[in-house]
């Protein structure tokens, strides 16, 4: 049985990262593909010449958009099998209309962002940023019980919003702990929840009622600044707010000056620009936890992503389907 023709479109430099030595061998096993070869402009005569015999594009960050053009060199491509997670990017309408089965590693890279998410959740209740801040500004010892009287993570309300893949893995992992979790998502309804282990609520009650609030809604246009300065204004005294998701997702001026007073903190790790201006006042506020985009995969994990997409190549070249499809359905509820 012959091998699927497979090539690689993402930046220059990421198929050493996505791909271990081993892991490479495991593509060229179910693949026919040049390692050696990638493409991150698909309209050039090298581009071209790979696509026209190309029944998978492998593609990952970097990847160019694959429009009708693109398409028409490309007549014998069958699947998109994308090492990351958003293909809004690069996944166009043509392909869509072509029928394209298109795969995405976003499962995959749920662990290292509820992992982060968890953490930050945890250190949050503990108030262990803005100890550290006192700390460092003081260069004495704190009277910790007399000035942090509320902290700690013993039946304190943690609110999710959204219960995707991260938001559902989120609060997978709070289960071993002494805290009363809340979700609101509109596609979520009150069985659903009960099978989760939470209670539902309303975004507004949500706000109102937790000690830390975590983001993990998907960037829509119906979902741009969900939280606006009104919602930000439920939030009790003291409260957190987690944003792992989007930026686009709060309203970042609103934001900064609920911030600026100090009634709340924040874990801020996306943002609108996604590079801060170097005058943001994100930068300097003492109750702020900014992090570069840093919970999604790094380092080594990003050889999850890789592994996850040649396990559906392995799928596809053995006829059976996709674990991880990404149908034209999907589109409205996914980042």
């Amino acid at each position: 049985m012959s091998k699927p023709e497979a090539v690689l479109a993402m930046q220059p430099d990421l198929p050493q990262r996505l791909f271990s030595p081993a892991a490479l061998d495991r593509l060229q096993t179910v693949a026919s593909v040049d390692p050696d070869v990638v493409v991150s402009e698909l309209s050039t005569a090298e581009a071209r010449a790979c696509l026209a015999r190309a029944e998978i594009i492998l593609s990952g960050w970097g990847c160019p958009p694959i429009d009708a053009a693109i398409l028409e060199s490309a007549p014998a491509l069958r699947a998109i099998v994308h090492a990351g997670g958003g293909v809004k990017g690069h996944v166009t309408p043509a392909c869509w209309e072509r029928g394209i089965l298109v795969s995405t590693a976003a499962r995959a890279n749920v662990g290292p962002v509820a992992e982060y998410t968890l953490a930050m959740i945890l250190l949050a209740n503990k108030a262990a940023h803005r100890m550290a801040r006192t700390y460092a500004d003081r260069r004495v010892a704190v009277d910790l019980l007399t000035e942090f009287p509320t902290v700690g993570n013993y039946r304190k309300t943690v609110g999710i919003i959204g219960a995707s893949r991260i938001g559902s893995r989120v609060i997978e992992l709070l289960r071993p702990f002494d805290l009363d979790v809340l979700v609101s998502d509109p596609y979520l309804d009150g069985a659903a929840a009960n099978r989760l282990g939470v209670e539902l609520r309303e975004l507004d009650d949500l706000m109102a009622e937790s000690d830390v609030v975590s983001i993990h809604a998907p960037a829509l246009p119906s979902t741009r600044h969900m939280l606006d300065a009104r919602r930000l204004a439920l939030l009790r005294d003291g409260a957190v707010l987690i944003n792992t998701a989007r930026g686009s997702l709060v309203d970042q001026d609103a934001l900064v000056a609920e911030l600026a007073t100090g009634r709340i903190d924040a874990v801020i790790d996306v943002t609108e620009p996604e590079v801060l201006p170097p005058d943001s006042p994100l930068y300097e506020l003492p109750n702020v936890v900014l992090t570069p985009h840093i919970a999604g995969a790094l380092g080594v994990e990003v050889r999850r992503l890789g592994d996850s997409a040649i396990d559906e190549i392995e799928r596809y070249a053995a006829g059976e389907p996709f674990a991880h499809p990404v149908a034209v359905a999907d589109l409205e509820r996914i980042a």
